[in-house]
């Protein structure tokens, strides 16, 4: 375990300084928590603005008293997290650094063995909760076959399905992802777009290429588009088809109807998983009064079998002033 002394020395007294150091079990243990290079000291100094230092298997920490006691918890959780997945980590990435601060700024924070278990490897990276939302949506995809998630822009919904659908494809679990989404949006329909059926459809689903690039090499998705394995398609290219053995993702499930809602979720085949996503307070017009998002809360709400998971903003992963925004026009 990590062992603590802490010192307030003459010499920082007068600067208001405190400083802790920090003793780990190995030296390999700290090289891990480095990251590569080090690296994650730099960022470290910079985001909580403390200066670290290491000498063996010691940390020395010294700034504002606030400021070191925010790193040493940080430390602290981020070397439990190596401890309990020890056997399967090289490096610590510091985006789980980031993930564990944001969720001490916010108090908003998870248990860190379970946040390992779900944690999500992809081709290019490993990606971690960023909130106890995402940790409570995370655990329900590994754990139901049809997922709501529920809440606004940026509270990382989209990324994560994307992240578990292609988690699930490199292990082998599904043979195929389908992405979909409404193709109506301010108004404009599909027939009078310019265009063949991919230039009409490709701008609606952009967020989601972005994310498949960011998880897969450009070849192995653009392979995978080619071969059928992942299809991407607005939503009523489904009907009258049986998905088995697949990942299924609807976004922007607001701005489907009743009927194409029922439609949807009864698509689904032996071996399949579900998430339909989408935020309650952004339905298009047309849709108002029989969003099939909204429906689809009020009936299936209490099915065992099914799970609503409701982010909001403290689960906002984008600028910061996202979640301000938000929260002015909840009130």
């Amino acid at each position: 375990m990590l062992k603590t002394k802490a010192q307030n020395l003459k010499s920082l007294s007068h600067r208001n300084l405190s400083q802790v150091e920090l003793t780990f079990n190995s030296n390999d243990d700290l090289n891990t928590l480095l990251g590569e290079n080090s690296k994650n000291i730099d960022k470290l100094n910079e985001i909580i603005d403390v200066e670290i230092s290491f000498f063996g298997n010691k940390l020395l920490i010294v700034g504002k008293k606030h400021n070191v006691e925010l790193a040493e918890d940080l430390i602290n959780k981020v070397y439990d997290i190596l401890l309990f997945n020890k056997n399967n980590v090289q490096s610590i990435d510091f985006s789980i650094f980031e993930s564990e601060y944001k969720m001490l700024k916010n108090k908003n924070s998870v248990d860190t063995s379970s946040k390992v278990l779900n944690s999500i490897d992809t081709w290019k990276k490993t990606i971690y909760p960023k909130s106890d939302g995402q940790n409570k949506y995370i655990q329900a995809v590994n754990e139901y076959d049809v997922i709501f998630g529920l809440g606004p822009a940026g509270t990382g919904k989209s990324y994560l399905a994307v992240a578990k659908a292609v988690q699930s494809l490199k292990k082998g679990h599904i043979d195929k992802i389908i992405l979909s989404r409404p193709a109506v949006e301010a108004g404009e329909n599909l027939g009078f777009l310019p265009g063949d059926m991919k230039d009409k459809v490709d701008p609606y689903l952009r967020p989601i290429y972005d994310a498949l690039y960011e998880m897969m090499p450009f070849e192995i998705v653009e392979k995978k588009i080619q071969e059928g394995i992942i299809e991407i398609a607005p939503v009523a290219f489904m009907r009258g088809r049986t998905f088995k053995n697949s990942f299924i993702i609807i976004d922007e499930a607001q701005n489907t109807s009743s009927i194409q809602m029922k439609m949807i979720l009864t698509r689904l085949g032996y071996g399949s998983k579900m998430i339909i996503n989408g935020d309650l307070t952004q339905i298009d017009i047309k849709y108002i009064n029989d969003s099939g998002l909204s429906t689809a809360k009020k009936k299936l709400s209490n099915l065992k079998t099914i799970k609503f998971i409701n982010l909001n903003k403290k689960d906002v992963v984008r600028h910061k002033i996202v979640s301000e925004i938000i929260s002015a026009y909840e009130k």
